[in-house]
């Protein structure tokens, strides 16, 4: 079982940035609560709470060295792997494609999740809670995603739900990462 962990950046269709960024972290499911612990030391070593939460627009220079033991353990350990999409917001055209914005985004979500997915293993993914309606939206993205692996049963996405990041040390990874590369793309 592989867990992943998706967050999203500038996702709004009219907040002033010329991308959007998703991002996934993923592991092995038996790996998740060492990396967790592992997050939580790192978080100790620099006299942070457990209960702080890891963000990309938490980054300072006051916390700098901790911000990058999370990156040299990211670097460092190989059952953690992370991809993004950064979509170009500056030409959208939904009525040309008859969708609206919302329908753009889990579009999106889709070309971040196909890529990380091997049909013969399962997966459980958690996204970060987006709105008040995603629940039924990502339940589609896993029947959409089930369906074009040719698994019509939740054979390979046997979860997908909303959980909200300070549950998480991997998604908090993943918003970190992905405030990371959104920033490289932002104007």
């Amino acid at each position: 079982m592989i867990n992943i962990y998706c967050d999203e950046s500038c996702h709004l269709e009219h907040d002033n940035s010329n991308c959007m960024v998703l991002g996934a972290v993923s592991c092995p499911a038996n790996k998740v609560s060492e990396i967790s612990k592992e997050l939580r030391k790192i978080k100790q070593k620099h006299n942070l709470s457990n209960n702080y939460e890891l963000k990309w627009t938490k980054v300072s220079n006051g916390q700098i060295n901790y911000f990058k033991d999370v990156i040299d353990y990211f670097c460092s350990n190989n059952d953690i792997s992370f991809r993004a999409v950064v979509a170009d917001k500056t030409n959208l055209r939904h009525s040309d494609f008859n969708q609206t914005h919302d329908e753009w985004y889990y579009k999106m979500y889709y070309l971040l999740l196909l890529y990380l997915i091997t049909p013969s293993k399962p997966y459980n993914i958690y996204l970060d809670i987006k709105d008040s309606q995603g629940g039924l939206k990502v339940l589609k993205l896993q029947e959409i995603l089930n369906h074009s692996l040719y698994k019509f049963y939740n054979e390979t996405v046997k979860k997908i739900q909303q959980i909200r990041s300070n549950e998480s040390e991997l998604l908090q990874l993943s918003d970190f990462l992905m405030g990371a590369v959104a920033y490289m793309n932002r104007n």
